[in-house]
């Protein structure tokens, strides 16, 4: 197959003729042109020779005033070009100053700002690892103070009143007080009592038959819930002055009482209470503040 010359393809002699200066282009052409109208002009041999030279001097002389007419034309031209090209080449160079002092300046600010984000990205490091930290340790107050459902081992006590018990042997809210205290004294974590939540602010205080608890009527039999160390918990138990008071009080009035380990307990988290009034310093007694707590 024949190849097909694309119209974007310079012919043959086209990238020289692009190169070339003006002046020698121009004089090129003009010969080659006269070279050729000369080379295809029929010779006559009737032609007188000396005429023929003469007419050729014609010719030539006429080619190269049209020759010396474009010269002048170019070198006009070019000198008219010059200061035009010199303005720009001038401007580009100052393009390209500002372009560098802004690519400079841009370079500059990224420093800046990677310096910038690295600080921040370091800080924002420390704001987490302190945030997990207060977490952390609102949950651990939250788990002392009752304000958040807990799950885990511990003791499971059931007590009641002695069978035919009379009123001065039935179990009363000090009763409830001693064994409570027994508990946190031998490590328990969390307590509730009838599935109320203990807290820092629960009281026992009695309400006719009923024991209030957290301002709510409990009657027994009392199941007192403890998350702990079921390894030690009971036997702590056993040896702290308010654990050994309270089994005083269960065999001396013959309270129904038990105490097993439990795999797994649940309690749940103590109600939100509303401070109604405080007066700093008026009292210490813990039925009294109980009193100033709505439920």
């Amino acid at each position: 197959m024949g190849s097909v010359m694309s119209d974007r393809e310079s012919p043959p002699g086209g990238g020289e003729r692009i190169t070339l200066p003006l002046l020698d282009l121009i004089t090129r052409e003009a010969l080659e042109s006269e070279y050729r109208e000369a080379h295809a002009r029929p010779v006559d041999p009737t032609a007188d020779p000396v005429a023929g030279r003469v007419g050729s001097r014609r010719v030539t002389a006429v080619v190269c005033a049209v020759l010396g007419v474009l010269a002048v034309t170019a070198a006009v031209q070019t000198n008219r070009n010059a200061p035009v090209d010199e303005s720009s080449r001038a401007a580009l160079i100052a393009q390209v100053n500002d372009r560098r002092e802004n690519l400079a300046l841009l370079e500059r600010l990224r420093g800046d700002l990677r310096r910038t984000n690295d600080d921040l990205q370091v800080r924002l490091e420390q704001v987490i690892e302190e945030e997990l930290s207060e977490r952390n340790r609102v949950r651990r107050l939250q788990v002392r103070t009752g304000h958040l459902q807990v799950r885990g081992p511990g003791v499971r006590i059931a007590v009641d009143n002695a069978e035919g018990a009379d009123p001065t042997q039935v179990i009363r809210d000090e009763d409830l007080t001693t064994l409570v205290n027994g508990l946190w004294q031998a490590g328990a974590e969390a307590i509730s009592v009838n599935g109320e939540r203990l807290t820092v602010l629960s009281a026992f205080r009695n309400r006719g038959p009923a024991i209030l608890v957290n301002s709510q009527p409990l009657n027994p039999p009392y199941v007192v819930l403890a998350i702990g160390n079921t390894a030690t918990l009971q036997a702590d138990f056993a040896n702290t002055t308010s654990g050994l008071k309270w089994l005083n009080l269960v065999h001396a009035l013959g309270f129904e009482f038990t105490m097993d380990n439990q795999g797994s307990l649940t309690l749940p988290a103590a109600r939100p209470a509303t401070l109604r009034s405080v007066q700093e310093g008026l009292s210490t007694d813990r039925d009294v503040v109980d009193e100033e707590i709505a439920s």
